[in-house]
């Protein structure tokens, strides 16, 4: 009988496996990281200091940019620092801490991104409603759900992921632990754990995705009866921003997800993750800070304006 012995500890990868690049890659991320944390934080101060600012709409991105500064700072810290170093050990109990936080940020960020889909059709399908149905209370409330939704299904991914046996090899092909190469690791049959993983992604990840497109049809069937051109296009203004923001995490996350893990390449995983875990948190700040009149006008206001 062949003598398994637990893994108590794994290697990370890191970026690269040639340490040129590896360097190049941690001096690039770690600029990356720090626009996305500066970036972020003027996004929550400016929406927190503006009294303008103090709408349904505005109080979702401010929680976004908790989310997004929360969810690279899970990941890219940790890899930085094991680059810089050199040692790249991770307990199994820090792997499954760090992996239950990202995924409960990013599925909170899937349900906080519905949410404001929701916000933006009922702002423009039903604007006389639309103060009382989107009261603090109803914010507060889709918040909460938001949250509480995220950790029930980062619990279940954590514990689908390592209640299976780790028994070498101990090297994750990736900068952080993430489901797809960890259960490549898996020394027993992974088939029934990733039909399980998969099948709850897929029904979270379709479910807000279809409501969000049911959000965008009812915005675009009523923008399209809009009579001047110049209110059309204020009324789509408002939400694309939110649109732009879908488009990027949909096309970015979603895929890792929703792949087998028998066709799961190293190369592709690190290249994904790049996007959906770094990128996406550093590009949403200034896609609404760029498209956005109100949130300009509130950053240029929280650094330009001399105190009085």
């Amino acid at each position: 009988m062949t003598n398994l012995t637990a893994v108590s500890v794994f290697l990370l990868r890191g970026f690269s496996a040639d340490p040129e690049l590896q360097l190049l890659s941690a001096a690039a991320f770690l600029l990356i990281y720090l626009a996305a944390i500066l970036a972020n934080i003027s996004i929550m101060a400016a929406v927190t200091l503006n009294t303008r600012l103090h709408t349904p709409m505005y109080f979702f991105l401010k929680h976004l940019s908790l989310v997004d500064i929360c969810s690279i700072t899970t990941t890219l810290p940790r890899a930085l620092v094991a680059t810089m170093v050199g040692s790249v050990e991770i307990s199994l109990p820090a792997c499954a801490s760090q992996l239950f936080a990202f995924v409960c940020l990013g599925s909170t960020e899937c349900f906080l991104i519905t949410s404001m889909a929701y916000d933006r059709c009922l702002a423009i399908y039903r604007p006389l409603m639309y103060g009382r149905a989107m009261s603090p209370r109803t914010c507060l409330s889709l918040m909460v759900v938001a949250w509480g939704s995220g950790i029930i299904f980062s619990t279940f991914h954590t514990a689908n992921t390592f209640s299976l046996p780790f028994c070498g090899p101990n090297t994750i092909d990736h900068f952080f632990c993430d489901i797809p190469p960890l259960m490549h690791l898996a020394c027993a049959n992974a088939d029934a754990h990733e039909a399980a993983g998969f099948a709850a992604s897929g029904c979270i990840i379709m479910s807000c995705f279809a409501l969000t497109v049911l959000s965008y049809i009812r915005i675009l069937a009523t923008v399209v009866q809009i009579r001047s051109s110049a209110g059309r296009w204020k009324a789509f203004s408002t939400c694309s921003s939110h649109l732009a923001t879908v488009l990027l995490f949909y096309g970015t996350g979603s895929s890792a997800y929703m792949q087998p893990t028998a066709h799961y390449s190293p190369l592709q995983g690190r290249m994904a993750a790049v996007f959906y875990s770094i990128l996406t948190p550093t590009l949403n700040p200034l896609i609404y800070s760029l498209r956005n009149k109100d949130m300009k006008g509130a950053l240029r206001k929280l650094y330009l304006q001399a105190p009085s």
